[in-house]
């Protein structure tokens, strides 16, 4: 149970796939003009990641076992199909949320976020619920970055902020703060 905590927590904040690997930054900076629409974008990539680990595990456990070389192909074609099925989903439940996300959805299939949490969780030897929970704490920390900076990114509209900085700068400026302030997350479990 411990091994679960700290692989939750581990990819929840300490190494958190967008401000400390940098991965997903497409999403990240792009569609966290709305705290909704950038909730929403981290949830589904979460539901993505979490089908995607399930996926993978039965791969490598079953069909891949002797043909590693085709590991990459194979957890494309997941991610790809997993992606098209959640973006029929949400185009038939909320058509509002569909135009919102815009091409950013569809990107969902080549976020390499999502294609990390597969190959780091094959790289580990993950079994099927230390994979589970290595893709629910990516996710959540996914949403969390997003949330983060769609939040401050709505401030920013509302603050004094100097002309020279605003927009991509200042989104910048945003991103490289909130990855410092997790890299104070490093030292979280040492001492235990």
């Amino acid at each position: 149970m411990k091994d679960l905590v700290w692989i939750f927590v581990s990819t929840l904040l300490i190494n958190n796939f967008v401000l400390a690997y940098f991965l997903g930054m497409c999403p990240f900076l792009g569609v966290t003009q709305r705290l909704d629409t950038a909730f929403r974008l981290g949830m589904a990539t979460s539901f993505v990641m979490l089908v995607t680990a399930l996926c993978v595990w039965f791969l490598n456990s079953f069909v891949l076992e002797h043909a590693p070389y085709l590991r990459l192909i194979s957890f494309i074609v997941v991610i790809a199909s997993m992606v098209q099925f959640i973006e029929m989903v949400i185009k038939k439940s909320s058509p509002v949320l569909f135009r919102a996300l815009g091409i950013y959805l569809p990107l969902i299939t080549t976020n390499c976020a999502v294609l990390a949490v597969a190959i780091f969780a094959t790289k580990k030897g993950f079994g099927l619920v230390e994979g589970l929970v290595y893709a629910l704490g990516s996710g959540l920390g996914f949403t969390l970055a997003m949330v983060l900076m769609a939040g401050l990114r709505q401030e920013t509209e509302l603050a004094p902020v100097p002309r020279l900085i605003r927009g991509t700068a200042m989104s910048l400026i945003i991103a490289s703060i909130l990855s410092m302030a997790f890299m104070g997350f490093s030292g979280l479990f040492t001492a235990t």
